[in-house]
């Protein structure tokens, strides 16, 4: 039986579930994998996480150098973090020959370039499941299980930290910043947040994720974001009553006119698969021209879902021997062939505050018809300020740019205010 040797890099929070999988499964993976796989070496500065998970004081390191000099250690598993020393020791593991299994969003979304080019050398493998979607095996999915596919599409909901905000402000009726305050007591936010809630890292994922898809490198700066920071809960109470809930939605198209790659709060129908993702939980809905619809779900972080990832991956290194690296030229930016999409088009919903007298809608209709945005439905409630009212509009399909154009034009009006803008899909 063929004995692999495993280095985890950090015992942190998906460390520490990678060595309990590996340790309480070896018997399991031994029987059904044909593989004996055995943690040779951990790298971990904090002597409480080595000792609450009874590593063997043999296999701890003392430096990067004393792992991939180790000739034991074929697999190295990176779950640091960041895009400092994570990348110093994922480069010295993959010039050292060793095959390396990362959960590093960031990390591979920027550097996958570099890191690949590290493996093509040395003959390493390097693989990245556990980086986007924690347990959901949506990479595994593309490369292994739709490769005989055209992806169209792909839009999902690949953040558990903003889809937990917007699942409490939905059903509880509360502010943003009560709920995130909320969710960082529970340990479901960061104490600085913005990676998430600004949209960051589920435009990492969304990076790496769309270059996969659509066969060609689609850098991060090539990603609309925008966050959640700006949501209200009043948007969300209106939203409701079109019929829509609001998701933090990842969304990569491929298009005649190009790529489009872009991550914001969307409006999105309730009867829609996507609408039904709540909390921590997280779903990929991809379109592919043979397959059609696939959706895959399940949660999006944790110790043990992110850990099956990464012992998917080494599993998967530990019985394949061939190397597979990207089917597109992985440069630093994208290929100068491919062209990218940012004026997309989508429908809109708008929250104005206009002045309550004859006239007013005729000339915000005059401002849209310039830009050529039509409405589908409209609503006028009454405000809370005298002589003032709120109208809320959704909008037929038309262009980012008009949308922007009409919104500055409106402004600067003296009779209304647009106070909100979101994007919607039916």
């Amino acid at each position: 039986m063929k004995k692999v040797g495993v280095a985890i890099l950090g015992l942190g929070i998906v460390g520490g579930g990678t060595y309990k999988i590996l340790t309480e499964h070896r018997e399991f993976y031994k029987r059904t994998q044909d593989v004996d796989i055995v943690v040779e070496s951990v790298l971990e500065l904090n002597p409480e996480r080595v000792k609450a998970l009874g590593v063997p004081e043999s296999a701890v390191a003392g430096n990067i150098a004393e792992v991939v000099s180790n000739p034991d250690v074929n697999i190295v598993v990176e779950v640091i973090g960041g895009i400092g020393i994570a990348r110093e020791f994922v480069l010295a593991a993959l010039n050292a020959g060793k095959t390396v299994v990362t959960s590093n969003k960031e990390l591979f979304c920027k550097y996958s370039h570099e890191l690949e080019r590290a493996a093509k050398r040395h003959n390493a493998g390097l693989y990245f499941e556990a980086s986007c979607v924690g347990g959901v095996p949506i990479i595994r999915t593309l490369l292994d299980g739709l490769q005989a596919n055209n992806i169209t599409s792909m839009m999902g909901i690949i953040n558990g930290t903003t889809n937990y905000i917007l699942t409490k402000m939905s059903e509880e009726g509360a502010s943003y910043a009560d709920v995130l305050h909320d969710a960082q007591k529970l340990g479901y936010a960061e104490a600085d947040p913005t990676a998430d809630v600004e949209g960051f890292d589920a435009a990492y994922k969304l990076s790496i994720l769309s270059s996969i898809a659509f066969h060609t490198k689609v850098p991060f700066s090539k990603v609309f974001r925008e966050g959640i920071s700006g949501v209200s809960r009043e948007d969300i109470a209106y939203g409701k009553e079109f019929g829509y809930c609001l998701k933090l939605l990842a969304i990569g198209k491929q298009t005649e006119n190009g790529i489009e790659a872009r991550v914001h709060p969307t409006f999105i129908k309730k009867e829609h698969p996507l609408a039904s993702v709540n909390d921590s939980f997280n779903a990929v809905y991809l379109t592919g021209d043979a397959v059609d619809d696939v959706m895959l779900y399940g949660r999006g972080a944790g110790a043990l879902p992110t850990g099956s990832a990464i012992v998917s991956d080494i599993i998967y290194a530990a019985t394949h021997s061939e190397n597979k690296y990207s089917t597109f030229k992985n440069t630093a930016s994208a290929d100068k062939e491919t062209d990218f999409v940012n004026n997309f088009e989508s429908a809109y919903y708008l929250r104005l505050t206009i002045e309550d007298k004859s006239g007013v809608l005729a000339k915000i209709s005059s401002v849209f018809a310039k830009y050529n945005i039509s409405i589908v439905e409209m609503i006028q409630k009454p405000s809370a300020h005298a002589d003032k009212a709120t109208l809320l509009l959704i909008t037929h399909k038309t262009r980012e740019l008009s949308v922007k154009n009409a919104v500055a034009k409106i402004d600067a009006t003296e009779i209304a205010k647009v106070d909100s803008v979101l994007r919607v899909v039916s």
